[in-house]
């Protein structure tokens, strides 16, 4: 297996007999039993819903430790490459596994500048979707439309590989822009060649030919943090889909439109989004945080504190403090006071001290604080899960082309326990009751 070494054996105990399984480990210490021949030889499979026991693959892209609250990309703690780094440096680390120095740097900024024009054709297609269609339902179809346009001559050719992921990455922000564009009716602006990667999304976003717009340094620094913090988590459900769709075969850009359909899911990508319209619907019923926080303990409510938890990590989420800082950051450079951002810090602060949510380890997540600062940055709501995969594309790729390569790789394709009716016969039509 790639990637692991083999640490000893495990046993299984079936029925009174005695199976042994290797026992692999990561280079974190991670373990696993492999179980690849246990069908074969028992007749069994493993029962695990949602495959939150599973290990679906060896991969060197992203370590996750959610007891400790530990994010590394490639071995590099997510805090230190948010410190130091932009956007395009943690995507250039995410697919090619290092970081790039300054003249791989520039050069693929400028690659990607080059390549950040879509086809004109392409820009009907905005013309004829509804009003008001949703930006991720755009993103998606236009993601897979883009194989129609720059279609893949072979995908065993690298640098044919390198090209496509290079479209993928700079065309998928010009896609993103364009969408906005279209549901609030003003016309596309095209990306320019002199600004970097974040900006030109920016200017794409909200320039206008009745005035031009500049963003202050703060704003750029937000957005390249934010789209870091976003960059990977391991095999989440988008990326898992993103894998699963590839093993079939399938192009980097129908994989990648399948994964930001995975991402549109509220218990995914849109889970920062429902934290604006909780906060909106706290602030609507009179702001009273202790209530909220009674109800969210009630075992017979349903309703839920959004941001608070996570599937993976039971202590704080290592992203959710860059988020609170950019946050603070980018309200102090707009001059403006958000009365959400009040009850969203009472709500931290409350929550935190309180037992019931300690003793569940429901901290705030990232997608706590990510909607505010957007939601700042005069970005709309229902854009909150389009800037989550511009940001999660270059995981998307790293975990598309890792699978491409692994040896060990084959059609995902999990097994059931099957629940339905025993075997039966038709009864003609005339004879049913």
């Amino acid at each position: 297996m790639s990637m692991m070494d083999k640490k000893g054996s495990a046993e299984i105990r079936v029925n009174n007999r005695t199976l042994v399984y290797p026992l692999y480990a990561g280079t974190e210490g991670e373990q696993a039993i492999d179980i690849d021949k246990l069908r074969k030889e028992t007749g069994l499979i493993t029962y695990d819903p949602g495959f939150a026991n599973t290990g679906s693959c060896a991969s060197g892209i992203t370590f996750i430790d959610g007891e400790k609250g530990i994010l590394r990309y490639r071995g590099y703690d997510v805090i230190d490459l948010a410190q130091n780094c932009e956007f395009i440096e943690v995507a250039y680390l995410l697919i090619h596994g290092e970081l790039p120095n300054r003249q791989q740097k520039a050069a693929y900024s400028h690659l990607l500048n080059q390549h950040s024009l879509i086809h004109e054709d392409m820009i009907e297609f905005f013309r004829h979707y509804p009003e008001h269609s949703h930006p991720m339902a755009v993103l998606s179809a236009m993601a897979v439309s883009l194989s129609s346009f720059y279609p893949e001559m072979s995908g065993n050719y690298k640098e044919e590989i390198e090209m496509t992921v290079t479209r993928m990455l700079s065309k998928l922000r010009t896609i993103a822009a364009f969408s906005y564009k279209k549901s609030i009716g003003e016309p596309t602006i095209y990306p320019r060649h002199d600004l970097s990667y974040c900006e030109n999304f920016l200017n794409m976003m909200f320039d206008s030919p009745l005035c031009e717009e500049s963003y202050n340094p703060t704003m750029i620094n937000a957005l390249n943090k934010l789209l870091i913090i976003h960059a990977d988590h391991e095999q989440n459900c988008s990326a898992s889909v993103v894998r699963g769709v590839g093993s079939a075969g399938a192009n980097l850009y129908a994989s990648i439109s399948a994964g930001i359909c995975a991402l549109w899911g509220p218990l995914h990508g849109g889970a920062n989004q429902h934290v604006i319209e909780m906060l909106e619907q706290i602030q609507a019923e009179g702001g009273d945080v202790d209530k909220v926080i009674e109800r969210a303990k009630n075992k017979r409510s349903p309703f839920r504190l959004m941001g608070f938890g996570h599937r993976v990590y039971k202590s704080y989420d290592p992203r959710a403090k860059i988020a609170k800082t950019l946050c603070n950051e980018v309200i102090a450079s707009t001059n403006k006071h958000d009365p959400l951002l009040d009850i969203a810090m009472e709500l931290e602060g409350k929550a935190l001290a309180d037992p019931y949510f300690q003793e569940r380890g429901l901290y705030p997540n990232v997608d706590f604080y990510t909607g505010l600062t957007y939601r700042e940055m005069g970005i709309p709501t229902d854009m909150f899960t389009v800037m989550f995969a511009i940001g999660r594309l270059p995981g998307w790729i790293a975990q598309w082309m890792e699978m491409k390569k692994d040896p060990h790789g084959r059609i995902a394709r999990p097994r059931q326990i099957y629940t339905g009716s025993t075997a039966r016969k038709v009864i003609r039509i005339s004879r049913r009751k």
